[in-house]
């Protein structure tokens, strides 16, 4: 026999033998119609109901014996004999028949199909809703019903009892949801056999050959292809070797699960489609968080629908972020994702970096564990090298090491931020293909986890090393913080300090003096110069009354941190790393814990952390002893004063040339902050008289601003004629 041309060819040849068994029954009905056609459907008559009486239970109507029997069923059996030789020469060509590929996804029987088909027939041809409501003997009733089903393709009472299981909520065809069942009218109970059946949607376009994704789940959802193999990815050899092992064994097993655990920057759903890749199959990405957000109410139906919908895609399942599911509102979405697991594809892949607790539970399928660390310095440096080689870029190698160690990307993140600088450098000049090393650095910054911004208030950088005055050994401390940086994975990765310290490889700084000595410039400098964003914790968004709050919100900034590559910067931290103190009540057995916690936290964090304090006395000596650098702000000496005062003036200032700088740093001993207010007072001083700043307006400015520092203040401090003062101040 021929094979079929295509899928639908043999679809349409199924649904021939569909028509014909309907075309049958129809014929053997028409021969027990006695009564008026006009009406039938509307009423029933006395002979109708005698009728009803003397039927068996279970067999339709129009296989009674009085009928004269059934009809020659001859002409259907050799439609099936020939359906079934073509379905096979087409099979052995390697043609795909998505009929016979549903019946393996989802163990279909006989029965099952037909059903199914049934259903597909007024998908295809609005005819079949009359003879249904013909054979129901209702007009209203253009929808297949279940008893319907059971009369065509089980016509005894016997088998009609063993198919009704076929409908039941366990068996393919409604645990799938190949079908619906539905109740008219809605939601009032009914007997099962008056229920109608309707083909999903999804399959019905399946079956017709449509390749897209159900419309129910293209929003949190993704169809992924890799070109990578195994051996090909950025991997420790140890890993690598086991996911090679496990790609070759995993086809004796029936169901997989493979938890792969680890930070956000390790190339989780990289190793999966490279495994899929293995097994020639592709990858259904299914974004849990937006999944749960989205499906709250029927987070199970939706399950079902991506489980279903990894079949028809001969996928296999990424579940990414299922930490989204941990949090106590969602506990009961947990258990029901764990539940759901065990009807899922052949292969799937969980990305969680806390282990499931129910997994143990799993009795159905193998479940493995496979615990990922971060990328390397030199596994990142070497991906940086490989991605920069498609491009046309003047990036010198130590540029690149600079690149891996600042900002601790997966293989994905470097390939995608390659691409945005790209874009970058093409708005900046749509003539030039050149990727600048700038462009790179933006590229990384919008790649870092922007989820900080929600937590912490991003501080941009506009400081530069000119910009600040401080003794020379304080600079030289602000310089070796970043080197500490530049050169951390140097010293960790390739001399072996990493395997000397289990904790505290991140580096923790404190800045202590008095307010307006140029702590927050010192980070903003240092964050400019290393190319990484500073984010300054608002203490009113952290500290809470409520007893576990604080450390639940230092928890997300810690968390989000360790992904953001960005410079953590508390202001005022002895509100927050404060000494502990003795226990007389509860209130202070649990300000002791967030401090415990705290100190955790910064022990296990592996990024930067600035403390910015003006009492370093307040301290608790836990933090201080593990700091990695302090770096003390003394008020500025009259040298330090007379500098800031010459170098707080933007060049575009009108000043007077005869203002003297040596005069207002010996007479008025202010900090850099303070110079700052004045400075900038005196300018509005002066744009409001003749646009020139003189010393009139900056003696004014000073003695505003020691009134708002409280100082008390006289003429006669200020060293000046009283007619300065009168002045400025008759205006």
């Amino acid at each position: 026999m021929p094979a079929f041309k295509d899928s639908l060819a043999h679809l349409l040849a199924e649904m021939e033998r569909i028509d014909l068994l309907i075309r049958l029954q129809i014929a053997r009905r028409c021969k027990l119609q006695a009564e008026d056609e006009q009406f039938r459907g509307l009423y029933i008559s006395e002979q109708e109901v005698d009728g009803l009486l003397r039927k068996p239970l279970g067999m339709p109507q129009w296989l009674m014996p009085q009928s004269g029997g059934p009809a020659d069923p001859s002409e259907l059996s050799q439609l099936e004999h020939r359906i079934s030789a073509c379905k096979q020469e087409s099979l052995s060509k390697g043609i795909e028949l998505r009929l016979e590929r549903l019946r393996q996804f989802f163990e279909l029987t006989r029965f099952d199909l037909d059903a199914l088909l049934i259903c597909m027939a007024v998908e295809l041809d609005l005819r079949y809703e009359r003879l249904y409501a013909y054979l129901q003997d209702d007009v209203a009733r253009k929808k297949p019903g279940i008893e319907l089903a059971l009369n065509l393709l089980a016509p005894s009472l016997e088998l009609s009892v063993d198919a009704r299981q076929r409908f039941s909520p366990e068996a393919p065809l409604v645990r799938f949801r190949l079908i619906e069942l539905l109740e008219e009218p809605p939601h009032l109970p009914s007997p099962l056999l008056s229920r109608f059946l309707k083909a999903d949607d999804r399959i019905v376009q399946y079956l017709l050959g449509a390749e897209g994704l159900d419309e129910r789940i293209r929003s949190f959802t993704e169809l992924a292809d890799s070109d990578q193999d195994l051996d090909q990815l950025p991997l420790d050899t140890d890993i690598k070797e086991g996911l090679m092992r496990f790609a070759n064994e995993m086809q004796h097993s029936p169901m997989v699960v493979m938890h792969l655990q680890g930070p956000h920057v390790t190339d989780k759903q990289s190793i999966a489609l490279a495994l899929c890749r293995h097994r020639h199959q592709r990858l259904l990405v299914v974004d849990v968080e937006r999944l749960a957000a989205e499906a709250e109410p029927g987070f199970g139906k939706t399950l079902v629908l991506l489980h279903r919908e990894a079949r028809l895609q001969h996928a296999a399942l990424f579940w990414k972020g299922v930490e989204a599911l941990h949090s106590e509102q969602r506990r009961g979405m947990l258990i029901t994702f764990m539940q759901n697991l065990e009807h899922g594809p052949s292969l799937a892949f969980v990305d969680a970096d806390a282990t499931l607790e129910s997994a143990h539970a799993l009795r159905g399928i193998t479940y493995f564990t496979v615990t990922l660390p971060r990328p390397s310095f030199m596994q990142r440096a070497q991906t940086w090298r490989n991605a920069l080689e498609e491009y046309e870029t003047g990036i010198e190698p130590h540029d690149i090491a600079e690149l891996a160690v600042k900002f601790k990307f997966s293989h994905s993140q470097i390939e995608n931020a390659m691409i945005t600088a790209r874009n970058l450098a093409r708005w900046r000049d749509p003539d030039s293909q050149r990727i600048t090393l700038r462009d790179l650095y933006e590229a990384c910054r919008v790649h870092s986890n922007q989820k900080l911004s929600a937590l912490a208030h991003k501080i941009a950088s506009k400081y530069q090393w000119n910009d600040i005055v401080l003794p020379l050994d304080r600079t030289e401390q602000l310089r070796e913080i970043c080197n500490h940086v530049k050169y951390r994975d140097r010293v960790y990765s390739e001399w072996g300090f990493d395997r000397k310290l289990a904790m505290g490889k991140g580096l923790c700084v404190l800045f202590a003096g008095p307010s307006g000595t140029g702590k927050t410039m010192s980070a903003d400098i240092i964050a400019g110069e290393l190319g990484l964003d500073l984010y300054k914790i608002d203490l009113s968004t952290v500290v809470s009354k409520y007893i576990g709050e604080t450390e639940k919100n230092l928890s997300r900034i810690f968390d989000e941190a360790e992904t953001s590559n960005a410079i953590l910067f508390f202001d005022e931290a002895d509100a927050l790393f404060g000494k502990r103190s003795e226990v007389k009540d509860s209130h202070d057995r649990y300000a002791n814990i967030e401090t415990g916690y705290l100190l955790q936290r910064m022990e296990e964090h592996e990024g930067i952390v600035i403390l910015a304090s003006n009492f370093r006395k307040n301290m608790d000596e836990a933090f201080v002893r593990r700091l990695h650098f302090t770096v003390e702000f003394p008020f500025p000496a009259e040298d330090d004063r007379r500098r800031i005062w010459e170098a707080v003036w933007p060049e575009a200032m009108p000043r007077d040339p005869n203002l003297d700088m040596a005069f207002l740093a010996k007479r008025f001993h202010v900090t850099g902050g303070n110079i700052r207010n004045i400075a900038l007072s005196a300018a509005f001083l002066a744009a409001d008289d003749n646009g020139i700043v003189g010393m009139q307006h900056l003696i004014r400015a000073t003695q505003r601003e020691y009134q708002k520092m409280g100082k008390l203040v006289s003429e006669s401090d200020f060293g000046v004629p009283p007619k300065d003062f009168v002045a400025i101040g008759s205006r």
